[in-house]
């Protein structure tokens, strides 16, 4: 797939695309987003719930981006690229081996260059469009101004679905995942906003109609959450909650004070793509598999048969354990789940550092320690620090609902803009 080896960071956005140059104290406008469906050409247009960027972007239309030199220096590279695929598979004398690549190249370019074509089309309907618009017949200046009209909505659409046909998937956005979110510093206080977040995570997943299976469950002593983990499946979930994953940051008055001091808490989430059995395998000969009795509350199980599961990877030494079941066999099973999560998620990480090695992602690298939003009780905000986006109304937005899924839109537009600038940014110093 030769245009995706060389437009795989191009952006996917219904009205715009964000450059790099952002003007301070910048106050937001709603912008609408283009969240993708499972094709290239579905999709629906979602509006930002009211909110402040404190990082706000310049705003580059449809138009702007297209008449970038370097977008259409690379147009015309894979309309090049897609005529002598052709005459490789028009000519004769070509080995099997090269005309089979050719034939598929050509097969996967088409509905792009059919895109491109009709794109060139429609700019010269437009552009015929225009002399008709100065004619001294009234009549016939109106026919020609709702001609134009509709060359130019017809532009924009095949605009973006050349931008959506550029861009694939990404092989982890396809995955399942396992959530593990585990309290940080702040004692009983941080357990507590763990619970939180959990449940908001069942929310989340249940608004999207995802299974939640639980894995682990370590409880506190007042009702909190030491560490937990979950499995969660269904369509497109992995690639809905990735920028969940970080260090969330809790500013209120805890339930536990007295005094009515404000405090600051932390917790982590991590979100692990879940590969399958078949497209990730691990050699039995790397596992140790330990058994042991269960511990904690949980009934007549606890301490009294060997329930808990703890499994360890020889070569990475990566430790998972579970015992949320009474049956060993289940534990096993939800222990392989997990491990099998954290293995992919490792190489998928060695894989984006090679890719991404020579810059500061904007969008933030997902990683545990990276503090990527804080949820402040008092002035009833939520703002995420990697794109200085704040919304209002936390009770609302811990309920895992529409709120959650405007910030991760979000924030799935900004990550496509910032890999669109690395894309281009070669071509920074040209003028349109």
């Amino acid at each position: 797939m030769a245009y995706r080896r060389a437009v795989n960071l191009l952006p996917r956005g219904k009205e715009c695309v964000f450059s790099m140059l952002m003007p301070p104290n910048f106050i937001s406008r709603p912008v609408r987003f283009h969240e993708l469906a499972n094709n290239h050409f579905g999709g629906t247009t979602r509006t930002f719930h009211t909110c402040t960027r404190l990082m706000a972007a310049k705003i580059l239309s449809l138009d702007e981006l297209f008449a970038r030199r370097s977008l259409q220096d690379h147009l015309k590279k894979i309309e090049t690229e897609y005529s002598e695929c052709l005459n490789v598979v028009n000519s004769t004398g070509t080995e099997e081996d090269e005309l089979r690549a050719k034939r598929t190249e050509v097969s996967q370019l088409a509905p792009l260059i059919q895109s491109i074509r009709e794109l060139h089309t429609k700019q010269k309907e437009i552009a015929e469009t225009e002399t008709l618009l100065k004619d001294e017949d009234p009549a016939l200046r109106e026919l020609a101004e709702l001609e134009r009209e509709g060359c130019a909505q017809d532009i924009q659409d095949l605009r973006q679905r050349i931008l959506d046909l550029l861009i694939p998937e990404e092989e982890a956005d396809l995955s399942d995942l396992v959530l593990e979110v585990t309290a940080g510093v702040g004692g009983q206080e941080a357990m507590l906003f763990t619970a939180e977040l959990f449940d908001m995570y069942h929310g989340f997943a249940q608004q999207h109609g995802w299974s939640f299976d639980i894995l682990e469950h370590m409880t506190s002593e007042i009702g909190g959450l030491r560490h937990a983990s979950a499995s969660i499946s269904g369509p497109q979930s992995y690639k809905l909650m990735k920028f969940e994953a970080g260090v969330h940051r809790v500013q209120r008055i805890p339930k536990t004070e007295k005094q009515g001091r404000m405090h600051t808490s932390t917790m982590t989430v991590a979100v692990l793509p879940q590969p399958t059995e078949i497209s990730f395998r691990i050699n039995s000969k790397d596992l140790r598999i330990d058994t042991m009795r269960a511990s904690g509350a949980g009934g007549q199980h606890v301490n009294t048969t060997d329930s808990a599961v703890r499994i360890v990877h020889l070569p990475t030494g990566i430790v998972v354990q579970c015992q949320q079941e009474r049956s060993q066999l289940k534990n096993k099973e939800k222990a392989m789940t997990s491990l099998r999560a954290k293995l992919y998620s490792k190489k998928l990480e060695e894989e984006t550092s090679k890719r991404y090695n020579q810059r500061k992602i904007q969008i933030g690298t997902k990683g545990r320690s990276e503090k990527i939003r804080t949820y402040n009780f008092a002035q009833d905000r939520i703002t995420d620090h990697r794109i200085g986006m704040t919304m209002h109304d936390v009770k609302s937005f811990l309920l895992g609902e529409d709120l959650l899924d405007e910030m991760n839109s979000a924030l799935q537009e900004f990550s496509d803009q910032e890999m669109l600038m690395e894309l281009l940014g070669e071509n920074s110093q040209e003028s349109s």
